[in-house]
């Protein structure tokens, strides 16, 4: 190639043959190595040359695109030719994304190692065929995604055409509001990339079920399929994978109006026996696809179920009912009314390896339904409710009285059916659990955390946040009756929370405490410092924010008899720590990695100055 470039004789320069408007900057082209050049020594007598030769269009350029593809297509396998050769304009850049593999006259093997990501208005067809050149012969590209600007999007079936025709490795490929984006590029990506085993489609609207069509027919390694709000995807693309996929092992379909049970129900029962993964997010199918998983889904552990309108409690029921899911582990559902409190317990019994249950915003599920699921799923380890404004005080107590002994893990938000009421005393217990987590269920108050005190002897982990029912009495009845010495305590936002609890938490847990967290808590103040500095050996994350501690909270903690080793301190909206506590805090910051001083007002920017200067180990949010 050497030769192409002398146009004048000097070896010691390249003017690049065309115009200065087509030569690429090395931004342009990410994944494409750009020589250095050398400076251009100008003389009177070779500016005169040079205008005479321009004047002659004396240059490669002028050769016919036929003529270029035959020279370029010889290039040597090393990217550093074909990179170099990309960056001479944007016409040789074409040309060299336009050679297929079959057309190279030497192939380049490549295994795929290389990952890209292209998003906003850096996803453009010239940066598409810069990576399609740039990373061929260099590993070769395994991972593209894409995650255009909607109708402002610059990548088009062209930018497409050029990634299948030089990144034959391509495994993985995420596709993200192109819709300028059709079948024809899908095609031909299917047609040349044959190894995709990942495949994410979303808010692409050019998309049909002819580009569907082409995956199945071509990507026979593919496992892992989503498909997100594309208008053209139908039922008939679903059928084409369940055919020809038989490798698919992850399915997930979101919004997807063309999308109904004769598709959904095709493919589980053509893939059920080796899917995994199902995700179903408000697609319009009915009972029947349900029913079709339950009788099919052999293989599937995981299973996501959110929006779901047309399905009644009857195809829940006929899913659990038909005890064909014996592998399931984990179901989540959200916003489906026909999750009821009979369709819990049917999943609950046919589904006997059930270890996790997410219940979002399921409206008709109550307390009766969560002791038929303790009840039947004897191997529940975890359950996660969130809005089910049904389920009360009696409900989710009887759930933990009934629970096997695998349970691990309780988590309730925001579910407004909680009130205090009178409760009976109980020989049984919960030792299995070691994670509570109670948040924003306004009803739940000490009366609760003192039955959860006799029932529950071995938490690690707690969190009541955001419960203006629970006072230090109901902490005390939790804390001191735990057996095994709490990890992890969060009050925040408990406002009727102070001292008094904190200093019960670090007396009783202060060797095994790890973190602390009483953000929002308007009654703890530097007594609370003082009893963690005192009695807490292990703890290295600290979290007081918006609370009443000053200065003399932080010169206490720094003054530790234990050596606190603390990782992270959080002492935002704390208007009593001042500049005073500088040297205090350069202290405790030996060990800080983490430091949160936003809205101290008082802490000065000379100070936040200096902070930063000496903690430079340390991440300060100011």
């Amino acid at each position: 190639m050497s030769g192409i470039f002398r146009v004048s004789g000097d070896d010691e320069f390249f003017t690049g043959g065309g115009g200065s408007s087509m030569h690429l900057s090395p931004g342009s082209c990410p994944g494409v190595y750009l020589p250095a050049r050398k400076r251009l020594r100008v003389t009177a007598a070779a500016t005169s040359f040079y205008s005479s030769f321009e004047e002659k269009q004396a240059s490669i350029q002028v050769l016919p695109d036929e003529c270029l593809f035959e020279i370029l297509r010889r290039l040597p396998s090393s990217g550093r030719e074909r990179s170099a050769c990309a960056c001479v304009s944007k016409h040789w850049l074409s040309v060299l994304s336009s050679i297929t593999r079959d057309e190279s006259v030497e192939e380049v093997e490549s295994e795929g190692f290389l990952s890209r990501s292209l998003e906003g208005n850096k996803a453009t067809d010239l940066r598409l065929a810069a990576i399609s050149v740039g990373t061929s012969a260099c590993g070769g590209l395994g991972k593209l995604q894409i995650r255009g600007s909607g109708f402002e999007s610059k990548v088009t079936d062209a930018g497409l055409g050029a990634v299948a025709r030089g990144c034959a490795s391509l495994k993985v490929l995420s596709l993200w509001n192109l819709p300028a984006v059709s079948d024809v590029g899908v095609s031909e990506i299917a047609r040349s990339c044959p190894m995709i085993e990942k495949l994410d489609l979303s808010r692409c609207p050019g998309i049909t079920d002819k580009g569907l069509v082409a995956i199945a027919e071509n990507c026979k390694n593919l496992s892992d399929l989503t498909i997100d709000s594309c208008s053209g995807v139908g039922n008939e693309g679903l059928r084409a994978v369940a055919r020809g996929c038989g490798n698919l092992r992850s399915i997930s379909i979101k919004s997807c109006p063309r999308i109904g049970d004769q598709g959904v129900s095709f493919l589980l029962a053509q893939a059920g026996s080796y899917l995994t993964k199902v995700k179903l997010q408000m697609v319009n199918v009915t009972g029947l696809s349900l029913a079709v998983l339950g009788h099919y889904g052999a293989a599937v552990t995981d299973l996501v179920l959110h929006g779901l309108q047309g399905v009644n409690e009857k195809g829940f029921w006929v899913m659990g009912n038909a005890k064909g899911m014996k592998k399931l582990k984990s179901l989540s559902v959200t916003s489906c009314r026909g999750m009821t409190d009979v369709a819990l317990e049917a999943v609950g019994n046919g589904c006997t390896d059930l270890k996790h249950v997410t219940l979002n915003k399921c409206l008709l599920v109550s307390g009766k339904g969560l002791v038929a699921l303790a009840k039947s799923a004897s191997s529940l380890e975890s359950l996660k409710l969130e809005e089910c404004h049904r389920i009360n005080q009696f409900g989710f107590l009887g759930f933990l009285m009934n629970c096997g002994v695998k349970l691990k893990s309780f988590s309730m938000a925001n579910c407004l059916g909680i009130s205090e009421a009178p409760l009976p005393s109980s020989s049984t217990s919960c030792s299995s659990l070691r994670l509570l987590s109670i948040r924003h269920c306004p009803g739940f108050g000490d009366a609760s955390l003192s039955f959860l005190g006799k029932l529950c002897h071995q938490l690690q982990d707690i969190e009541l946040c955001g419960l203006n029912g629970v006072t230090d009495a109901g902490v005390f009845e939790l804390v001191q009756s735990n057996s095994v010495g709490l990890v992890k305590v969060n009050l925040s936002g408990c406002i009727n929370v102070s001292d008094n609890a904190v200093s019960a938490v670090s007396v009783c847990h202060g060797r095994t405490l790890e973190s602390l967290n009483v953000d929002g808590c308007k009654n703890i103040t530097d007594a609370s410092l003082v009893a963690v500095a005192k009695n807490c050996y292990s703890v290295n994350d600290l979290d007081v924010s918006n609370t009443l501690v000053s200065d003399q909270g932080v010169k206490a903690l720094a003054s530790s008899p234990n050596h606190l080793n603390l990782q992270v301190l959080s002492i935002g909206g704390c208007s009593g720590v001042t500049d005073k506590s500088k040297a205090c805090i350069q202290k405790l910051g030996r060990t800080l990695l983490g430091l949160n001083i936003q809205r101290c007002g008082r802490i000065s920017s000379s100070t936040v100055d200096n902070l930063l200067e000496h903690l430079w180990r340390c991440d300060i949010l100011y």
